[in-house]
C-alpha cells in the first residue's frame, strides 16, 4: 500500500494546502521572515490551531527534501484524525463499554504505529494522542501499523487531562501505566476504561497521571525497570481483554 508524501515545501504549495482543508501538523517557518505570504501561511496555521515553529534557515535545510522551501515546510497527516466521540460512537454501534487508548508523550512514529496495531487487534474502540509532543499520523506511523489504521480511529486533542475529565463525566474509568502502580492482576479493569501509556523514559506526565483513577504496574524479573511503550500497551490492553472474557 502506497502512502501519500507528507512533505509539503514551498508557499503556494503550503498555502493551498491548508485552504483545501488538509490535516498539517506541524509548521516550519523561517525565523524572521514577515512578508505577506509567510503573513498569510501563519494566520491559517493559527486558525487550524497547527504546531508553528520558528526556525533558522539551516534548519529548515535539513527538513527539506526538495531544498525549494521558501522559507515554509509543512508536515501533513498521512490520515484524517477522528474526533473523541467517534470513538464513543464505535463502543456504542458495537454494543460494547468504551475502551479506549490514550497516548502521553508518545514521540516515535514506530511506537505509535504499533500502538495503533495492538489497540485494533485488542479491540479498543480508538487511540487518543495530545497535539504537543507526539507523533502524528506519517507515513511511517501508518506503515508501522500494518494497515490498522484504516480500520482505528485515531483523535488529536489539545489538553489530555481535560479529555480524561471530560469522559471520566461520561462514565468512563482511567488506569495509568506505571512501575509503582497497583500489579494490573489486582485491578479491576473491566467496564469502560481508558488506558493511558506514556513513554519508556518519561513516562506519563505527572498531571495526567493525577488525572487517572488509578495506576497499573506490569511484573517484571529481570534487571531493568521498564518495558518499551508499545510492549506495555499490548501487555495491559490484552489484560483488559482477558477480564473482559
Amino acid at each position: 500500500m502506497r502512502y501519500e508524501e507528507l512533505t509539503i515545501e514551498g508557499r503556494n504549495a503550503v498555502l493551498e494546502a491548508f485552504r483545501s482543508g488538509k490535516t498539517i501538523d506541524k509548521l516550519f517557518v523561517l525565523d524572521g521572515c514577515q512578508d505577506g505570504p509567510v503573513r498569510s501561511i501563519v494566520r491559517e496555521a493559527k486558525k487550524h490551531d497547527t504546531i508553528l515553529n520558528y526556525v533558522t534557515k539551516e534548519r529548515l535545510d535539513q527538513l527539506s527534501e526538495t531544498k525549494k522551501h521558501q522559507g515554509v515546510i509543512a508536515f501533513a497527516a498521512a490520515y484524517e484524525y477522528a474526533q473523541v466521540e467517534d470513538l464513543l460512537k464505535a463502543a456504542e454501534q458495537k454494543n460494547e463499554p468504551p475502551f479506549l487508548i490514550l497516548l502521553d508523550n508518545i514521540e516515535d512514529p514506530h511506537n505509535l504505529g504499533a500502538i495503533i496495531r495492538t489497540a485494533n487487534l485488542a479491540g479498543a474502540h480508538g487511540v487518543i494522542i495530545p497535539k504537543r509532543r507526539a507523533a502524528g499520523l506519517t507515513a511511517t506511523v501508518a506503515k508501522t501499523s500494518a494497515g490498522a489504521l484504516n480500520y482505528t480511529p485515531v483523535a488529536k486533542v489539545t489538553n489530555l487531562s481535560q479529555t480524561i475529565r471530560e469522559l471520566k463525566e461520561q462514565g468512563i474509568w482511567f488506569v495509568c501505566a506505571d512501575m509503582d502502580g497497583t500489579v494490573m492482576y489486582q485491578l479491576d479493569l473491566k467496564g469502560p476504561i481508558g488506558l493511558v501509556i506514556g513513554s519508556e523514559g518519561e513516562g506519563v506526565s505527572k498531571l495526567v497521571k493525577e488525572t487517572c483513577d488509578f495506576t497499573a504496574s506490569i511484573p517484571m524479573a529481570g534487571e531493568i525497570d521498564s518495558l518499551n511503550a508499545s510492549v506495555a500497551a499490548g501487555v495491559l490492553a490484552y489484560e483488559i481483554v482477558r477480564q473482559r472474557m
